[in-house]
């Protein structure tokens, strides 16, 4: 399938301030594209140009053949957009937001903006001021919604948004790529792009450090699993199940902590032979896990190497 997001070693710097270096990657026009990574890793900075909102200092990005800079205007025509931090007017009303941009993009089909207004529950007679940061979230993905774009560039779309209009959200972005439409996704919640995302390009301290399928992020998701048994267990009764990363002996006697990397169904298993007092499980955050996945340099751990 060809590609309609096409980005070649773009660079951009802040001065002391980091951007990003050296990016490439491609998105073919049907899939939903997940662009990762902990917030201040450049995820904005590549959304930026790609709109035409800064320019690049190096490199080259191309949406459906036109140049991001040059040929803005024709790219604007064929998109949807979703800003990380939307900036509206305040005295205008969510739906007289909707109809201005109904109007500017030469009108859109009504009854499907009545429907994305009545999925999301938006009260479209109060002053985008008087929002709660969700519902002008709501009102922005509306906009970007409502003319059926041939391609979403979505810049962390679903937060502040409660759990049901992020399930809402979701099946929207699954309608679209069932439609052919091309979605291209920044996040920093790994199970966020898991749900929706074909593939995912991870960035870390401005450089991509890995691009492939979204299946492949279970090399990086970890969780620990706390298991307090009646009795002292030896952590080598978990340490060569499937799934287990790493075994701890807490301090209490009875205690262990599990590092976890996909299915926690052995885990469990062997923990039924013993009395349990209690069990918990914490997922870190992306931070975390970038922290100690992804070495200084940027790169994977040689046992797990990246796949760029």
């Amino acid at each position: 399938m060809a590609a309609i997001i096409e980005v070649d070693k773009l660079t951009k710097s802040y001065g002391g301030k980091r951007g990003i270096n050296d990016v490439s990657f491609q998105v073919a026009e049907g899939e939903v594209f997940g662009f990762l990574g902990p917030n201040g890793a450049g995820k904005t900075t590549t959304i930026r140009i790609l709109m035409a909102l800064i320019r690049a200092d190096g490199g080259s990005a191309k949406i459906a053949g036109f140049d991001c800079w040059n040929q803005s205007i024709d790219i604007k025509r064929l998109i949807g957009y979703v800003p990380g931090e939307p900036s509206l007017d305040p005295t205008l009303t969510g739906g007289q937001i909707i109809e201005y941009f109904s109007n500017l993009r030469g009108g859109v089909d009504k009854a499907y903006v009545k429907r994305l207004i009545d999925v999301f529950d938006l009260d479209t007679s109060k002053k985008f001021r008087q929002y709660s940061t969700g519902n002008k979230r709501k009102v922005v993905i509306i906009q970007a919604l409502m003319h059926k774009p041939r391609v979403l560039i979505l810049d962390e779309p679903t937060s502040g948004l409660d759990p049901l209009n992020q399930q809402t959200f979701e099946g929207l972005v699954h309608e679209a790529s069932k439609e052919g439409r091309t979605v291209f996704l920044s996040s920093h919640v790994l199970s966020e792009v898991e749900k929706m995302c074909d593939r995912v390009g991870i960035i870390r301290e401005g450089k991509l450090v890995r691009v492939g399928g979204v299946h492949e992020l279970t090399d990086i998701k970890r969780f620990e699993v706390t298991i307090t048994f009646a009795e002292p267990v030896s952590p080598e009764a978990f340490e060569r199940l499937e799934g287990v990363a790493s075994v701890q002996k807490l301090d209490a006697a009875s205690g262990l902590r599990i590092e976890m990397q996909g299915s926690a169904d052995a885990v469990i298993k062997e923990a039924a032979r013993y009395k349990v007092v209690s069990l918990t499980s914490y997922e870190p955050s992306l931070e975390d896990v970038f922290l100690k996945y992804y070495e200084g340099d940027g790169q994977a751990p040689a046992k797990e190497p990246a796949n760029v």
